[in-house]
């Protein structure tokens, strides 16, 4: 059965969930007074909220049991492990009320008791457990998964803080806390029952066993990993509930510094239970310094051990011979941050299920599939031997013995020593977590096919030399379900009258809506849908920020992670340009913008953080200039996250992704703003190229160098940074900005942006690619200024959005990689 409500389920003899409003209101009700031992009536929105979300987990909670039961039981039943540092799966109330069928219930149950619904999907926090691109792929992957009946879960890492909560103080980030575990998870279940031991430290002592070699791990220091599951709920399949398992690092054991304590000296009390818990405390911690790096491989190496040690044991009790393990579970690396599950697993197979090297080497290689994500050197995890050795001393000869292998085996091959020292695992006093990934996983994809293209011909070119047939291309998609069904009811209802509701399922069916491009009914709807969704936007800017922003004008969006390579300062530079026109100008008719900023600089990029702070410097002159107030509006919304995402796309007319060709892998903002009938601006970057395949580039705005070009200037030369500033004015009026006092009380703060464009000549090519832009930019107002034209390229770009779905990456997936 599936998507049936209220039915029973096959084989369970449970019902699956209540049926009517009655219903409902009788177990909430009974919820209330069985879990608060209170009346409904004396509630607050919290419990409100969390009784809400305990009787959905306690009716899947049935089926949850009745799925992890079954798997297994037929050979089409691969496990598929999903290891990523970052699961950011947002706010799960809403999707999942939808994913039941039970959200009109819900809805229409809570107003006859008073309660607004959508005031409790307020009340849940966002999980802290990601950050950007890389987690929300994450999450959106567990969607289709589950949704397309593959078995497939998550390990990551419970934090206890997240990344952090980004807060705007006199125009700068302020890094606070995000104490998102405040009120606890209703969502989740502690599962202590499977805690696994993770060793740090310590020593291995060996001895000869008849023809064998045996290694012991002694005087370590013992974490405890602690699982907590998270239920994975897909669209109308109340058949079939998947995991994410999230590890949360405890002391080991009962210990406690009783003496020290007696004495005062609390501190060193609690320091082993400090020094354990801070594992799982915040997502990516400071690594400029040698404490931080140690941090950040303890984490890295506490979800691996963790996850592949729960993997091993569950396979083992439901009887699964070792031997077989491959042929059973695949394990999927997302990014670096996992890759010592390679060695991981082989320290499993060989020293606890005493296999030989050989055969330990065979199961683990054909169990294991890596993803890159980037070709950023400053992402691709390296560490240093003497820390990573004393740290992980067993995991260290481990890795020694495959590097060493690994060599041998390349010198067979008669590759070049080049190749070799390129490919190796331990070189220069470093451990190269990319090449240990690729030297253990079966399959190696990029995750658009520009970037593939580069991962074969540049970063990763000695492997492919080698191992040609380890590598595929795989072009990420999101979730439609979140991003265009649930977050966009306007837009999902007009889909829906024109074509029915089978796309919801199976988005290759939105293509039928490319027969009503040219029915003005249709596109003056589309238009207001689009309005109703800035209002919506507007609203939230105006409550939250004080600035009154016109839902008429241009919402032009770039959200996103804050880097050199994304050029935020690009996007910036254009608004000053523009804002020196109509100055110079009053005459100049320009088409009223708002540009909405979003997103997080890490801590230590100071680059970064300097680009918000020109952003909100930007921001606070134009908006205080009411000369331009009907014109131009510069919003930085502060702390982006998965729910304000869900505002922002069905709000976005202009997707900005405008990063320097060659360095985005794929972008996934890009595909959830073409969902939602936003144009991009852009670059051929990432997966731009494959969006331009798919609409067509008269439906889009492109510019810019493109990548053959920009590698041309990195090897070559020839680009001169300065030759752009004193060749057009636009450029030279607004780089003087960042120096010349433009900005009250700016003093200094913008000069490293302005060496860095002049003085060092400019690394990604802002100034170069100025004009092309400025081009680009243009061409979208004058569209803009024709409704029903722009309606009709934005329904173009919703049609062709079929193929950036999650559910068609993960099919890819499955039959490629995964081969189940």
């Amino acid at each position: 059965m599936t998507g049936q409500r209220g039915a029973v389920l096959p084989e369970t003899g449970v019902s699956s969930i209540f049926t009517n409003t009655k219903e409902f209101i009788r177990e909430y009700r009974a919820e209330f007074a069985e879990h608060l031992g209170k009346a409904f009536e004396d509630g607050d929105r919290l419990e409100q909220y969390t009784i809400l979300v305990r009787m959905i987990r306690r009716y899947i909670s049935r089926q949850w049991v009745y799925t992890n039961t079954q798997y297994g039981k037929k050979d089409s039943d691969k496990q598929i492990y999903y290891f990523s540092m970052e699961f950011l799966i947002g706010k799960l109330l809403n999707n999942y009320l939808a994913n039941l069928g039970i959200r009109e219930v819900v809805s229409e149950g809570l107003a006859q008791l008073d309660v607004d619904l959508d005031e409790l999907f307020e009340i849940e926090v966002d999980a802290g457990l990601g950050n950007g691109g890389l987690g929300r792929l994450a999450a959106c992957f567990l969607d289709s998964m589950v949704f397309l009946g593959i078995p497939g879960h998550g390990n990551g890492i419970r934090y206890r803080f997240g990344l952090f909560r980004q807060k705007i103080v006199d125009g700068q980030q302020v890094e606070l806390p995000d104490n998102w575990l405040r009120h606890g998870y209703p969502w989740e279940i502690r599962k202590p029952e499977k805690a696994v031991v993770v060793k740090f430290n310590g020593t291995v002592n060996w001895q000869q066993d008849g023809k064998r070699l045996t290694f012991k791990h002694e005087n370590y220091d013992a974490v405890l990993a602690v699982p907590y599951d998270v239920p994975i709920i897909g669209y109308a399949r109340d058949d079939q509930i998947n995991t994410l398992r999230l590890w949360s690092a405890e002391q080991a054991g009962d210990e406690f510094d009783f003496a020290s304590f007696n004495r005062g000296d609390y501190a060193k009390a609690l320091h082993s239970r400090s020094d354990a818990e801070a594992i799982s405390y915040v997502l990516y911690p400071n690594d400029s310094n040698l404490s931080g790096q140690e941090l950040r491989l303890k984490q890295e190496y506490f979800l691996v051990a963790a996850g592949v040690g729960g993997i091993v044991a569950r396979y083992k009790k439901k009887g699964g011979l070792i031997s077989e393990f491959n042929e059973n579970v695949s394990i999927h690396i997302n990014d670096t941050h996992p890759a010592l599950c390679v060695a991981e697993l082989m320290r499993i197979l060989v020293d606890e299920e005493n296999m030989g090297w050989d055969q330990a080497w065979t199961i683990t290689a054909n169990t294991i599939s890596f993803t890159n994500h980037t070709v950023m050197p400053e992402a691709l995890e390296c560490w240093p031997e003497e820390m990573f050795r004393r740290l992980l001393p067993r995991i260290y000869m481990i890795v020694a013995e495959i590097d060493r292998r690994h060599r041998v085996l390349l010198e067979s091959h008669s590759a070049t020593p080049s190749q070799i020292a390129n490919t190796a695992i331990i070189r220069d006093g470093q451990l190269h977590m990319v090449n240990l990934a690729v030297i253990g996983s079966h399959t190696v994809n990029g995750v658009a096919a520009l970037h593939t293209e580069i991962l074969k011909k540049d970063l990763l070119r000695d492997f492919y030399a080698n191992f040609p047939y380890k590598f595929r291309n795989e072009t990420n998609g999101v979730s439609h379900r979140r991003f265009l069904y649930c977050a966009n009811p306007g837009l999902s209802g007009l889909i829906t009258d024109c074509i029915g509701d089978s796309w919801i399922k199976d988005l290759r069916q939105i293509r039928e809506l490319g027969r009503f491009e040219n029915d003005k009914q249709v596109l003056n709807r589309l238009n207001a849908v689009k309005r109703e969704n800035k209002e919506r936007l507007a609203k939230y800017i105006h409550d939250t920020m004080g600035i009154a922003v016109d839902p008429g004008s241009v919402f032009d969006v770039q959200v996103k992670r804050i880097h050199g390579y994304k050029r935020q300062l690009l996007n910036v530079l254009k608004i000053m340009a523009v804002y020196d026109l109509i100055k110079e100008n009053p005459y100049y008719e320009a088409t009223p913008n708002t540009y909405i900023f979003a997103g997080k600089a890490a801590p230590g990029y100071h680059f970064a953080k300097a680009i918000i702070k020109l952003i909100v410097a930007v921001a606070d002159k134009i908006n205080s200039d009411k000369a331009v107030s009907d014109i131009l509006k510069v919003v930085f919304l502060e702390n982006f996250n998965v729910t304000i995402g869900e505002m922002i796309y069905p709000a976005s007319d202009v997707s900005e992704q405008i990063s320097i060709a060659g360095k985005e892998a794929s972008g996934t903002g890009n595909m959830k703003q073409m969902m939602n009938g936003a144009i991009t601006l852009g670059t051929l970057d990432g997966a731009n190229v494959e969006i331009r395949d798919a609409v067509g580039e008269e439906n889009m705005a492109l510019f810019g160098l493109k990548v053959e070009q920009v590698n041309s200037f990195y090897l070559k030369g020839g680009y001169f940074s300065w030759d752009e500033y004193h060749s057009d004015h636009r450029i030279k009026k607004a780089v003087d900005h960042l120096i010349d006092g433009h900005f009250p009380n700016s003093g200094n703060e913008f000069r490293d942006i302005y060496d860095g464009l002049l003085r060092d000549n400019d690394e990604y090519f802002v100034l170069k690619d100025f004009d092309s832009y400025m081009d680009a930019f243009g061409k979208l107002n004058s569209w803009y200024r024709r409704p029903e034209q722009w309606a009709r390229v934005s329904l173009r770009n919703i049609v062709q959005s079929w193929p950036f779905t999650s559910d068609e990456t993960i099919k890819r997936y499955e039959e490629e990689i995964w081969e189940r």
